[in-house]
């Protein structure tokens, strides 16, 4: 996969930063991608948003703004003359933001390319973009699980390879999500932050530290929890077991 080669991909935040995501090579000159949890590899996205915050250092050499479309927030970075980018760019505005898919310290981050305002109208058309690409996904998902069970691994590779064009990697990470989902997890969690409650509760960050699950399988076994009054936040961040 060549990013310089390949256009951006329109996409919903929450399936980039909910992504697996793979580091390119310098070397074979292979730019970095995320596998979503429907087997898209992307390295280039395209996404609007809305700017929520801002933080830029003090001699100008790198910024970074956060933004927010209603799925997930992801931060938007820019370094040395390409910080230029996002200056005029302030909170509450609607922006379209084009960049490359990176990573660290854990985090999915974009690398800007392009950012620029765009009318609120703008949110709406890509809201009906994204929903007609996300039945189509989620069609092929739910045809993968009901084949994964008939047919051999080898047969299932083949098969996705040739209906839809998916290589064996990412057909790794649909199957993984796939199995995730079937598990529920709410005992798991209930469970370890039991043992790890001090008295004080337990930070979400330390128990998807702790727990090694993707961030949003975490995310549905707790809102389920807090739902049904399982737990509850004595402060934002922090839970509790009732």
């Amino acid at each position: 996969m060549d990013a310089k080669r390949i256009p951006s991909v329109k996409m919903r935040i929450a399936d980039i930063v909910n992504g697996k995501f793979f580091p390119g090579s310098k070397e074979e000159m292979l730019p970095s991608y995320v596998i979503t949890s429907f087997g898209k590899k992307v390295a280039r996205v395209n996404v609007v948003a809305t700017m929520v915050g801002v933080f830029s250092d003090e001699e100008g050499k790198y910024c970074f703004i956060s933004v927010d479309d209603a799925t997930g927030i992801i931060r938007v970075k820019a370094f040395g003359e390409d910080t230029k980018l996002l200056e005029g760019i302030k909170a509450g505005d609607l922006v379209l933001i084009i960049g490359k898919v990176k990573e660290y310290n854990g985090e999915i981050y974009i690398s800007c390319e392009i950012a620029k305002k765009v009318e609120p109208n703008y949110e709406n058309l890509r809201k009906i973009e994204l929903l007609s690409d996300l039945i189509e996904q989620k069609k092929v998902v739910d045809e993968i699980k009901k084949l994964a069970g008939k047919m051999s691994e080898e047969e299932l590779k083949e098969y996705v390879m040739e209906k839809f064009c998916m290589d064996e990697e990412s057909l790794k990470v649909v199957r993984g999500q796939i199995e995730s989902k079937e598990t529920d997890y709410k005992p798991v969690l209930l469970d370890m932050i039991t043992k790890l409650d001090d008295g004080k509760g337990v930070e979400i960050k330390k128990l998807l530290e702790e727990s090694k699950l993707p961030e949003h399988t975490l995310e549905e076994a707790m809102n389920e929890l807090l739902a049904n009054g399982e737990l509850f936040e004595p402060k934002p961040g922090i839970l509790k077991r009732i």
